[in-house]
């Protein structure tokens, strides 16, 4: 029997996610909540954990405390079969100098690997939502021989041009060319009308990473990041091809949320990507149990409906309390206490989160710890919304930042209508 591949996972998980804001300004991007219950990190560490992948180094850099306490708190296996995540901050180990690009972080980490030894490394972002085994990546990887392996997603040609683009070989296998969001992507062999995004996840050969990243530091002009710089060196070296999302069978999918990937790098996606958890078939489902993403949930009791509280379509979490309200299409995490005669709609609501009766909220973001005074209507006048200082994301949705105050409802200025002259 052939000795199976020693695997080491690295997730890159030091992203600012600027267009996030205000939901990063006090975390790194991977530690923004998510689905009420869980931490945008827990679904690349699940998929991992699950597809047996459980040698795990998190890179972290910007704000991560709550990421750090996270997955240290949550993340913890059984050492007995050398099982482990752990969380590796920049070190600058190589010169006084932070991670440069997310190849210069796992070279300045390259002790991870000298002491792991491994012969695959899975190079995974931390900050997507999805369901995957990487297993099967790994196999497809090793089959065809490869270097390097790139996860790609079918999307529309007409959408592509927002995404890193992989352009392929007649045999629809073999990387010609790794593209920066081309204004004409190309389509794919077997589908004209479709190109392959890359969804940011790699499988390498050991050997053939660790020469691309002496390479890539040598090299004054490089960016030093993965997708930009170290694929397409390898593509140009002839040992790059991709995976096809579509051929990931992960246990328990429904046709419906089958390769379901969701990029949630701005404030609309990530609204939309709640939506998408919802609906009575949802289109991302949470509810998988052959496949679950794991996480450490507060010591609360469930939630509560009270005083003919209407709930539709909406997620509640523990400790949660809905007196008297309606809330429809909406995510709300624990601890959260919406007070009678309220409106909460299309909303994401995190944690400790309070809001007063009568209050009416449409399309909103909460973070964590906001409180929402008796009889405020928010995301129903967007341009009254900035005057408050509130954020409203290109696509209307109005986000408040962890804790911000919001003041009562003020009477505000009808202008008098003119009078003619007699």
């Amino acid at each position: 029997m052939a000795k199976a591949p020693r695997v080491l996972g690295i997730v890159l998980a030091g992203g600012e996610g600027k267009r996030l804001m205000p939901l990063t300004a006090d975390r790194a991007k991977p530690a923004v909540p998510f689905g009420g219950s869980y931490r945008l990190i827990d679904f690349v560490l699940s998929n991992l954990v699950n597809a047996g992948i459980r040698s795990l180094c998190v890179l972290t850099q910007y704000k991560s405390h709550s990421l750090d306490r996270h997955v240290t708190i949550t993340w913890r296996m059984s050492t007995f079969l050398g099982n482990y995540v752990t969380c590796v901050p920049a070190q600058q180990r190589l010169g006084p100098q932070w991670y440069q690009g997310s190849a210069d972080a796992i070279y300045q980490s390259m002790n991870l690997i000298n002491d792991a030894k491994p012969d695959i490394i899975v190079v995974f972002g931390a900050d997507h939502v999805y369901r995957m085994d990487a297993s099967q990546m790994v196999a497809d990887h090793i089959a065809r021989g490869n270097g390097v392996t790139v996860a790609g997603i079918r999307v529309p040609r007409a959408e592509a041009s927002e995404f890193g683009v992989i352009k392929t070989a007649d045999d629809g296998h073999t990387i010609a060319e790794f593209l920066e969001k081309p204004a004409d992507p190309p389509g794919l062999p077997d589908s004209p009308d479709e190109t392959f995004a890359s969804m940011g996840n790699y499988v390498f050969s050991a050997d053939v990473l660790v020469e691309a990243l002496r390479k890539d530091a040598a090299n004054p002009a490089s960016r030093h990041d993965m997708g930009g710089d170290i694929v397409p060196m390898l593509v140009a070296e002839g040992k790059a091809g991709v995976y096809d999302f579509k051929d990931n069978d992960v246990p328990g999918a429904l046709d419906r949320d089958r390769s379901y990937w969701r990029d949630v790098g701005s404030l609309d996606s990530y609204h939309e990507a709640h939506m998408d958890l919802v609906s009575i078939q949802p289109v991302f489902n949470l509810y998988n149990s052959d496949w679950p993403i794991f996480t450490s949930h507060p010591q609360l009791p469930g939630a509560k409906f009270t005083d003919n509280a209407t709930v539709s379509e909406s997620i509640i979490c523990q400790g949660s309390i809905v007196s008297g309200a309606t809330v429809d299409h909406s995510v709300l995490g624990s601890n959260v206490k919406v007070g009678a005669g309220a409106k909460v709609e299309r909303a994401v609501i995190m944690d400790n989160c309070t809001i007063g009766a009568g209050a009416v909220l449409k399309n909103v973001i909460l973070d964590k710890n906001v409180v929402i005074p008796p009889g405020v209507e928010i995301g129903i006048d967007q341009d009254y919304d900035r005057q408050r200082g509130f954020t409203v994301s290109k696509g209307g949705v109005t986000v408040l930042g962890k804790g911000q105050v919001v003041d009562p409802p003020a009477v505000r200025a009808v202008a008098e209508p003119e009078v003619a002259e007699a």
